[in-house]
């Protein structure tokens, strides 16, 4: 199971952790959506595109093996926050879909480039593999 401790229980705030080892958390109402997480984090990352990243929700089953759940745009945070409350999942920004050329996402976006690229993340890409 993932530790209790990273899900603090604070109403309407869901906190989003970065590969980085980071955590940003957000408040919301009933309105916000995934979307406009992601845009959120856009900016405060200095991404020009995002179209390579998602924020998933992890789980771990009882086989300890880790899972991953894509969320849609358009879900209300309500709805994801419940979910992560009370089923221990936390939230990810992660990257979802690899560039065909990162050479290419590298002159268009350093900043998602070296968030692609973090040291970390070699961790997480082995765990998508799962």
């Amino acid at each position: 199971m993932l530790k209790k401790e990273a899900l603090l229980l604070i109403p309407n705030v869901l906190k989003v952790f970065l590969e980085n080892g980071q955590i940003k958390s957000f408040t919301f109402d009933g309105r916000t959506t995934v979307k406009d997480v992601m845009v959120t984090l856009q900016d405060r990352l200095s991404l020009k595109y995002i179209e390579h990243f998602a924020l998933v929700l992890e789980y771990s089953s009882p086989e300890q093996s880790h899972k991953f759940l894509l969320l849609q745009e358009k879900q209300p945070l309500a709805h994801v926050v419940q979910r992560t409350h009370y089923q221990g999942m936390r939230c990810l920004f992660r990257v979802s879909f690899f560039p065909k050329d990162p050479v290419e996402l590298l002159h268009r976006d350093p900043a998602a480039f070296e968030y692609l690229h973090h040291p970390g993340h070699a961790l997480g890409t082995q765990s998508l593999a799962d």
